[in-house]
């Protein structure tokens, strides 16, 4: 097949609606949202703090704090009006194809489907394990491959007793033809290989399936050999899998790529989101629960997981440090300051109420969008009650409030960027392909059945979604000076903008929420979701030309 270049890029995120599992879910799961409104009213003081917006003294301190540490040193974020918020400006002339920011993610996931096609550090999302193992997880996902225990992905056999129950690869005999689906949640310490030979997939030929089932033992044997590498492997060295310090690691999608970001993980928010023997978290049976319910309706309540986690982290670090105070009331003062402190980043973010700001999905008829947003918050109830039942505390009761948790993920649906790193599976038969002709052909010998059960799969890369905090800043134009791109060199999730003509001191930088390439009117309705009407110059160029 025909090797294409890699493109790798970043774009505005929004959330996806799984709508089959939400009323199924809701089914199992009625949370009384009348009784979540009279527990924000009871604490309604705090609500409003949290939610309140930040002066702009405390945004200028904010951000000049981050400049001081590295993050947009040559960017400002001002405060522009109460029609636009914040906007970001540039404190240098940046040239076209130079880099304005590369930001790391505030909180951030990799997508669930996303997961059965690459292993990444849960933290920074770069690759993980090794080319092989990239290679055998990408052929698991797409059923050529089955797991059989007995040996590590990475190709450590482990030779305990009952475990090491087979060491090669076997075809499935024509008449025994099985569908076999990619595991879900494995350790790797007990996954060898075992070429599944299986029936027609729903988005392939019988064509394309017969010449699938007709790749042979000798052709896919070398994937299950842990001892043999791939031709010029060497050329993609990744980072060793590092496992989760609260021993999740039965959980093949918490893995890190050093020891600096599991202890990074762990201090954010991770040791009380984990689900090992060493989890922080009290309530570990039901977090299992939570995040099956994120798994089946949406990857958002995750993100506002870790949030709701982190805040609470940052609050127990502020506590340990803090003077003992005597009275009660002295207690609860003490505890509102803190949790206003360890907020701040998330108080910066512009925000709307979920349920009234997510967009009418295509399939839902207009007239029924009440009943659908009603829908969308009854569901967000669901997930906060399953979320107070894991991580409540009492002295933080706040931020367990259904209007801050709806203004929580309404702040991603409006704010998030996607999260895109390239696959080295990919860079590699772009390598193989570009190599000289008689090693080529040499290393295509053992490349080529892999490639081929692949297809265009091959170039399938790292996706993810992630709150940042100055990306999150940039208005909208339909004629922006910058844009989310990935280069060669960005190799993990965090967000990368480029200047994409000269920027002069003192502009504004600008992004493009939307393919700005559309007609007007389908850019404007667009835009609409993010509850505004774009002004800018192409905006009012295109409406003038419209009336002539």
């Amino acid at each position: 097949m025909e090797i294409s270049q890699p493109t790798s890029i970043l774009s505005q995120s929004s959330s996806t609606i799984n709508t089959t599992s939400i009323h199924a879910s809701m089914e199992h799961l009625q949370t009384t949202i009348r009784d979540m409104e009279a527990f924000d009213a009871a604490h309604a003081d705090v609500i409003q703090m949290l939610l309140a917006t930040p002066s702009p003294h405390a945004m200028k301190r904010y951000y000049n704090q981050l400049a001081s540490e590295g993050i947009g040193p040559w960017l400002k974020v001002q405060y522009i009006g109460q029609t636009m918020g914040k906007g970001v400006f540039a404190a240098k002339d940046f040239d076209e194809g130079e880099v304005v920011l590369r930001e790391p993610k505030l909180v951030g996931i990799q997508n669930a489907h996303s997961k059965e096609d690459s292993l990444v550090c849960s933290f920074c999302f770069c690759y993980v394990g090794s080319l092989e193992l990239q290679l055998r997880w990408k052929l698991f996902a797409r059923g050529h491959l089955r797991p059989i225990r007995g040996t590590n992905l990475q190709g450590d056999s482990q030779g305990t007793d009952n475990q090491c129950l087979e060491q090669h690869a076997r075809v499935e005999s024509d008449g025994d033809e099985r569908i076999c689906d990619p595991p879900s949640s494995v350790s790797t310490s007990c996954l060898g290989t075992e070429i599944c030979n299986y029936k027609c997939r729903s988005d392939e030929s019988e064509e394309q399936s017969a010449k699938r089932r007709a790749l042979s033992f000798e052709s896919f044997s070398w994937i299950s050999d842990d001892a043999l590498r791939l031709p010029f492997g060497d050329v993609f060295p990744l980072p060793h899998i590092v496992e989760c310090r609260g021993g999740c690691h039965e959980d093949l999608f918490c893995s890190f790529c050093s020891e600096a970001c599991a202890e990074a993980a762990w201090e954010a928010y991770h040791c009380l989101l984990c689900t090992g023997s060493k989890s922080l978290c009290p309530n570990k049976s039901l977090l299992s629960e939570f995040k099956q319910f994120a798994d089946e309706t949406n990857d958002i309540f995750h993100l506002a997981a870790q949030v709701i986690a982190n805040v609470i982290c940052k609050c127990r670090k502020l506590e340990s440090v803090a003077t003992e105070v005597k009275s009660e009331e002295d207690a609860k003062a003490r505890n509102t300051r803190m949790l206003l402190e360890a907020w701040e980043p998330f108080a910066m973010g512009h925000k709307r109420l979920w349920w009234e700001s997510i967009a009418l999905p295509e399939d839902v008829d207009p007239a029924e969008e009440d009943v659908f947003r009603n829908q969308m918050k009854e569901l967000a109830a669901n997930s906060l009650g399953l979320l107070k039942k894991v991580l409540f505390m009492e002295e933080y009761a706040a931020l367990f409030s259904l209007e801050v948790y709806g203004y929580i993920i309404g702040m991603f649906e409006l704010n998030n960027l996607e999260i895109v790193v390239a696959s080295p599976v990919e860079d590699y038969f772009i390598y193989i392909d570009e190599l000289p002709h008689d090693a080529k052909c040499e290393a295509k010998k053992i490349t080529k059945p892999a490639l081929e059960a692949l297809g265009e799969d091959y170039a399938s890369y790292c996706q993810g979604t992630g709150f940042f905090a100055i990306q999150s800043c940039m208005n909208h134009s339909c004629e922006p000076n910058a844009k989310a791109f990935k280069r060669d060199e960005d190799r993990d999730g965090q967000a990368v903008l480029l200047a994409i003509r000269k920027i002069e001191e003192g502009e504004e930088v600008t992004i493009s929420y939307i393919d700005e390439h559309l007609p007007l009117e389908e850019r404007q309705l667009m835009l609409a979701d993010y509850g505004f009407a774009c002004q800018c110059s192409k905006c009012l160029q295109d409406r003038e030309a419209s009336l002539n």
